[in-house]
């Protein structure tokens, strides 16, 4: 038995929903690593007497001024640890969003007897 428009179109925008929450799930991951990477490197940084390091461009290790280097990297998870608040409050309002239609469905499947 085929089911109603109605109920196809919800089950597409549950099946779509759950991909775009997996794709968020994801980007925030990629960002929390970032924000870990950056933290190691600040932490090592600490660590080093130098007034130097050396910062990756473009394939090649370049000798920087240790300060503007970290402050290059404050800057920089800064941004990402904004990023990751933003994603994790549409995270959530995605799962709020998936679980309504779940109840809906499942109301939807259970009351109607030619639903199955």
């Amino acid at each position: 038995m085929e089911l109603p428009a109605n109920v196809q179109n919800q089950v597409l925008q549950f099946q779509q929903l759950q991909q775009q929450l997996q794709i968020v799930i994801l980007q925030r991951q990629q960002i929390e690593s970032q924000i870990k990477d950056i933290k190691k490197a600040l932490e090592e940084m600490e660590k080093s007497p130098s007034e130097e390091v050396y910062k990756m461009c473009g394939g090649i290790f370049v000798k920087r001024n240790k300060k503007d280097v970290e402050k290059e990297l404050k800057e920089r998870l800064e941004t990402l640890e904004l990023r990751v608040k933003t994603l994790e409050k549409q995270e959530k309002k995605m799962q709020e969003r998936l679980n309504e239609l779940q109840q809906t469905l499942q109301k939807i499947l259970q009351e109607s007897p030619n639903v199955s």
